[in-house]
């Protein structure tokens, strides 16, 4: 065999042997890529994402479209040949396992947890839109969850509307905790409170709930020191003047929280907010209206323009990030609040969008 025949034959052979053991080989690297954009003025699965009843409401055109993640599995394994090709590729990004799935969580825990955040990045984009329309929205004091095996298991309910403990009143979620561990473990604790159901109709009567009942606790000792507790976790619920629902399948996490309340608004203002324009974005809200970052920044830019999105609302601090790699046609508005998103997307009805605020690399 001709020495030049016989090299490339080993050429080829180690390089079917190197493919091979990319193939094999196991990484402990994760995938993000583009995941689905849906306008929140439109609908998805055949239903509007947002159905405003009780209330007067306004046609919406146009997109405020929220965007997504796509990632790969807790269990998947990528070998080192996609691991290669996503580092090469532009519209994904490898990324360590750890990243996505810290301390070894399960798909079914970070499942439950974007699932959790998702819930309440709806309620906070409610309470955040009504607010910027000067809506005023009641809060609550709730029992969020009982504790297995807890002293109030079988007592106290999730959805329970905590009135006041000990015969003091309860104004905030932490509170709780404070009127609790006044107690040694072994001793009773009284609460307050109105029965999730009787809260639930009265709601949806449109009236305050009046029905209360007292129930004893005996606190018992925390696995984590010698305070006394209950096993209950308080949080915020929100008696909201008219229902708002959101529907959306298949979505997780906080991020589009903005682009929730920027579409309740929309509905619930006469005008178009956008003028008919394709407008994307991301980003947490909270209550006040302040807009949070996200991650994967840079892959929902490259859904957004994939979708056909001409300007895309950035949060301040993802900015510098979103800024480094603009996809070609995409215009970032750097957004703080709901207000100054609200005040951003009027020029761009108008068509002043000389004096909208941008992001910048540095």
């Amino acid at each position: 065999m001709p020495r030049r025949t016989a090299t490339m034959l080993a050429s080829t052979l180690i390089l079917i042997a190197l493919l091979c053991a990319g193939v094999f080989i196991k990484v402990p690297y994760s995938e993000m890529s583009p995941g689905p954009t849906v306008n929140t003025l439109g609908e998805s699965g055949g239903e509007p994402v947002l159905q405003i009843s009780g209330h007067k409401t306004y046609p919406a055109s146009g997109h405020l479209n929220m965007t997504t993640v796509r990632v790969t599995g807790a269990d998947y394994r990528m070998n080192l040949v996609e691991a290669v090709y996503g580092w090469l590729a532009h519209d994904s990004v490898v990324v360590p396992h750890e990243t996505l799935y810290p301390n070894g969580k399960t798909e079914e825990q970070s499942s439950q947890e974007n699932a959790e955040e998702f819930s309440q990045s709806q309620e906070s984009a409610k309470v955040a839109a009504l607010g910027q329309l000067g809506i005023p929205v009641a809060s609550r004091v709730v029992v969020s969850s009982v504790q297995k095996d807890s002293p109030a298991e079988s007592t106290l309910h999730a959805g329970d509307v905590i009135k006041a403990v000990d015969g003091t009143a309860v104004k905030e979620p932490q509170d709780v905790a404070k009127l609790v561990t006044k107690h040694q473990p072994g001793e009773k604790v009284v609460f307050t409170i109105v029965p999730a159901k009787a809260a639930a109709a009265a709601e949806k009567a449109g009236q305050e709930p009046t029905t209360t009942e007292q129930l004893a606790i005996t606190t018992k000792k925390s696995p984590e020191g010698d305070r006394a507790i209950v096993g209950i976790q308080a949080g915020v619920d929100h008696a909201f003047p008219f229902p708002i629902d959101i529907s959306l399948a298949d979505v997780g996490g906080p991020s589009a929280g903005l682009m929730f309340s920027l579409g309740i608004y929309d509905k619930l203002t006469p005008g178009d907010l956008t003028g008919g324009t394709f407008v994307a974005g991301t980003g947490t809200i909270d209550e006040k209206g302040k807009v949070g970052p996200i991650g994967g920044i840079d892959m929902k830019l490259v859904g957004a323009r994939n979708a056909g999105a001409r300007y895309f609302l950035t949060p301040a601090d993802n900015c510098a990030a979103a800024a480094s790699d603009t996809p070609d046609g995409l215009t970032l508005i750097k957004v703080e609040t709901i207000d100054g998103a609200v005040k951003a997307l009027e020029k761009v009805r108008k068509g002043d969008t000389a004096g909208l605020p941008s992001c910048s690399a540095s």
